[in-house]
């Protein structure tokens, strides 16, 4: 485990990162292949009919799935701990959109029962202990609320290459990302299938459903190579989570 001050010099340097290269993000995440034909709306079918419901964005980046919810009727929050990204998001929703600056690492800013549902998409995967964070979650949501995650699927380390020595075992593993000409240094967590469902029931969930989901099909002639391999090799989990009654 690490220490509160490694903790917090690792959640900073995660938001300067994304900082960093926030506009490289935000454009590849609203036409890329992995966000806009294969996370957002596998996303979107799992949280289904939003319209009234209050739904907090834990950890929204540059607003593509908080505006697009908020579009279908939601009244949506979004919290990230990049202001870059934030900024993205406010000049993309306008003044309508709560948007704050926070960390899922931190207690949430927000009453007890105050959302329908939670959505961290593509976040859990940086924390190494996610038990404060599912504790904030449930704490947030309503009886009956959801949280709808994505993370990067348990086997992706095989698929990518990147060795893993012990798969029960809790690891890390730090890349260079680059994109859009733009490169940052990234250290993400991965966790066996059954310590992700663990986790989150002994946070007070019960489980309604996993999903692996294939790309949209009209991204196989605008990405035919990259679909071909989403197709056959998954690269992210969907968990589908609520609050009992």
């Amino acid at each position: 485990m690490i220490n509160g001050d490694e903790g917090s010099d690792r959640q900073q340097q995660q938001a300067n990162a994304y900082d960093s290269f926030a506009d490289a993000y935000a454009a590849e995440t609203d036409e890329g292949l992995v966000n806009a034909y294969y996370e957002r709306p596998e996303m979107l079918r799992l949280v289904g009919d939003v319209s009234g419901r209050r739904i907090l964005d834990a950890g929204c980046g540059s607003g593509a799935l908080s505006a697009e919810l908020s579009s279908r009727g939601a009244s949506v929050t979004g919290i990230d701990s990049s202001s870059q990204m934030l900024q993205l998001a406010r000049s993309r929703a306008g003044d309508e959109m709560d948007l704050r600056l926070a960390d899922i690492r931190e207690p949430l800013p927000f009453d007890d029962h105050s959302f329908d549902d939670v959505i961290a998409s593509l976040v859990l995967h940086y924390l190494e202990d996610w038990a404060p964070t599912l504790t904030e979650m449930r704490r947030v949501l309503r009886p009956g609320g959801r949280l709808l995650a994505s993370i990067d699927h348990p086997i992706v380390a095989y698929a990518a290459g990147t060795p893993r020595p012990d798969y029960f075992a809790t690891t890390s593993y730090e890349f260079d990302w680059e994109l859009r000409g733009h490169r940052a240094s990234m250290k993400l967590w991965r966790r066996p299938l059954h310590s992700i469902l663990d986790e989150t029931t002994l946070a007070g969930f019960r489980l309604v459903g996993l999903s692996e989901p294939e790309p949209a099909v009209e991204a196989r002639d605008l990405f035919p190579d990259e679909f071909v391999r989403l197709s056959t090799s998954p690269c992210f989990l969907f968990i589908s989570v609520e609050v009992p009654r």
